[in-house]
């Protein structure tokens, strides 16, 4: 592996990505970003570099010299994710081996069946019920494979994002909307069930750390963060009152009859509808291993947080 610090992420538009690659920056990395979009390539401390996740030979150049990956890349609008996901991990496992870099991959719950228990370690059994979640195990399991050969990963694991630069998640298109006053909170959950947030900045960091202690690393790392737990789904609820100043604030049942009557012709709603049963099981991350090579994992509080997210997407 390389003596220096040099990383490339794969997904810097995005929510994670981008977040990952800013705090990567700022904790002293070269980092270097995969893009399609021209307007791009002359921006801040990030180096942008004209290319397709798609595309191997893309990854290839803009992986060389470097010791971490960040495969933060997602097909656009949830679609396509049978014929572009594997291909893309494929790309990544490629560069990664040829530079002897580590892989860093954020996880997700959606691994995890209705079966899970309420507690989840990061050795639980995987058994999705979804398509969506099925590939999400191929890539952790595809990701094992190549550890046996060589190739490094680390799989951070974490609940429903928010933050002040996300846009594409359940916190500012399904709670409040982005660029408008909040009127009501709309919540998915079934009240009395648990429910688990991860606030970008706090995730960003910790995997910032965790890539900065490779050697007490395992070859495939699997970490789970605890991030923000909603024990009945009145805090978050209770958190955006506080930070709009609105005691009042109305919380409404979120919409599902409509994401029911329209996932036949809205591929969006099609994969909300697919994912409710998260809503209705309080699945809760553990984070022993996090604590074990961390101490205590970044944790802003409640009401800091979802003010700063708030503010960030606009949402007055």
């Amino acid at each position: 592996m390389t003596d220096h610090r040099i990383a490339l992420v794969l997904g810097a538009t995005g929510g994670i990505g981008g977040e990952m690659a800013r705090r990567l920056a700022a904790g002293g990395w070269r980092v270097k970003a995969l893009t399609r979009h021209t307007n791009l390539l002359q921006n801040g401390d990030i180096e942008w570099i004209r290319g397709d996740a798609m595309v191997a030979a893309d990854v290839a150049r803009a992986a060389q010299g470097t010791s971490l990956i960040v495969h933060a890349v997602n097909p656009p609008g949830y679609r396509d994710w049978d014929t572009l996901v594997m291909p893309m991990l494929e790309n990544t496992i490629a560069a990664a081996r040829r530079e002897n870099a580590r892989i860093l991959l954020p996880g997700t719950v959606y691994n995890y069946g209705p079966d899970v228990a309420a507690e989840v370690d990061e050795d639980a059994p995987q058994n999705p019920a979804t398509r969506k979640g099925a590939i999400r195990a191929a890539m952790e399991r595809r990701l094992h494979d190549v550890s046996e050969d060589g190739v490094r990963s680390l799989i951070v694991r974490a609940g429903d994002f928010f933050g002040p630069r996300a846009a594409n998640n359940w916190f500012s298109q399904g709670l409040v909307r982005p660029d408008r006053a909040v009127a009501a909170v709309s919540y998915p959950g079934a009240r009395g069930i648990g429910h688990q947030w991860a606030y970008l900045p706090d995730l960003a960091e910790a995997m910032t750390r965790l890539v900065s202690m490779e050697d007490r690393l395992r070859p495939f790392e699997r970490v789970h963060m605890a991030g923000h737990w909603d024990p009945d789904g009145s805090r978050m609820i209770d958190a955006i009152r506080t930070a709009t100043g609105r005691a009042d604030l109305p919380a409404r049942r979120f919409p599902w009859w409509l994401v029911t009557l329209a996932s036949p012709f809205v591929v969006t709603f099609r994969e909300m509808r697919e994912m409710r049963y998260l809503w209705h099981t309080p699945l809760r991350l553990t984070n022993a291993r996090m604590r074990e090579l961390l101490g205590e994992e970044p944790h802003t509080p409640w009401n800091e947080a979802v003010s700063t997210a708030l503010q960030g997407i606009g949402a007055r």
